[in-house]
């Protein structure tokens, strides 16, 4: 059997850092919650005094699952997979959502501090090469104060936000220095589209911003000599029907504003589930013809590092 704790993997984070940086981002992040402003919604409630917003969370770590995942991108998964954390509930309504049970159904459980930390340690000893951090936006307090714990114990290993791409910039600028690989959804370009499917107006211009100051941290995805992803920015994009999601707007946006280098995953997966069944053409699966059109618009426009379907790149 490989004593895979002991087998050498990318100890090249920023997490080190976190003990220099975090103990004041935790305080600010903290504070915050009393007047919440943590994302775009400003719901202005004080979550350390039992009262919740559009998320449904007070001040204490909501998980549902985790474990090592390897059906994340190639750069995350490795060999031993990622090092997945599923947190429940989300500042997000959209009414399509893969995970909705976790999202809309509120799947989990309330876990203390140090629990968290402590699966944090488990994924880091059992092999994983980067601790995953699925829905962290509406937790993110937590998720530092957690983080503050797991360092102390010897956490190293980088730090990815797998975020839905609606979010706060002055939270985004709080986890400079402490996250090394963001990854975020950008959904919409529509704001119309956003707001008929994920109750939120305003998202194109939250991710624009988010991703901005998300590149402006960590740059392109930078990966080993392994192949694994170290530092950077990685988005995803899902590709709705009828060109809901604005596929054009958002790859055209990439290459022009961010880095015509950024790894862009351009997602083939998407398939009715919740509520999309009443709001036609979500209704449906997403056609050939729709995913190759939105590849071909990110090779348009010029985007160099495209993870897609090898068919829809050759078609």
């Amino acid at each position: 059997m490989v004593d895979k704790s002991s087998e050498k993997r990318n100890t090249g984070s920023n997490i080190k850092l976190i003990s220099r940086v975090i103990s004041d981002r935790l305080k600010e992040a903290e504070a915050g919650l009393k007047k919440c402003e943590l994302c775009p919604r400003r719901c202005h409630i004080d979550r350390t005094a039992g009262q919740v917003g559009y998320c449904r969370i007070g001040n204490k770590p909501f998980i549902s699952s985790w474990g090592p995942h390897f059906g994340e991108e190639r750069p995350l998964v490795g060999r031993y997979g990622s090092g997945t954390i599923f947190f429940g509930k989300c500042n997000l309504g959209c009414i399509f959502c893969q995970n909705y049970t976790i999202s809309h159904l509120e799947e989990g459980q309330e876990i203390s501090f140090e629990k968290l930390a402590s699966i944090m340690m488990e994924l880091q000893n059992i092999g994983c090469h980067n601790i995953n951090l699925v829905t962290p936006t509406h937790q993110m307090p937590m998720i530092l104060r957690s983080l503050e714990i797991a360092v102390g114990e010897g956490l190293s290993i980088p730090i990815v936000y797998n975020c839905g791409g609606y979010e706060s910039l002055h939270a985004v600028e709080l986890l400079e220095g402490i996250v090394d690989i963001y990854m975020p959804d950008f959904k919409y370009f529509d704001s119309l589209m956003a707001l008929r499917y994920s109750n939120a107006k305003d998202y194109p211009d939250a991710a624009k911003a988010a991703i901005r100051e998300m590149h402006r941290q960590v740059g392109d995805l930078v990966m080993d000599e392994m192949g694994i992803a170290v530092r950077g920015l990685l988005v995803r994009h899902l590709v709705l029907p009828e060109r809901i999601a604005g596929t054009e707007g958002v790859v055209k946006f990439i290459a022009e504003e961010i880095s015509k280098n950024t790894y862009i995953n351009i997602m083939d997966q998407y398939h009715p589930c919740f509520r999309a069944f009443d709001a036609p053409p979500l209704n449906r699966k997403i056609t050939d013809k729709e995913y190759k059109e939105a590849v071909r618009l990110a090779i348009d426009a010029g985007l160099r590092r495209i993870d897609a379907v090898t068919d829809a790149l050759l078609y």
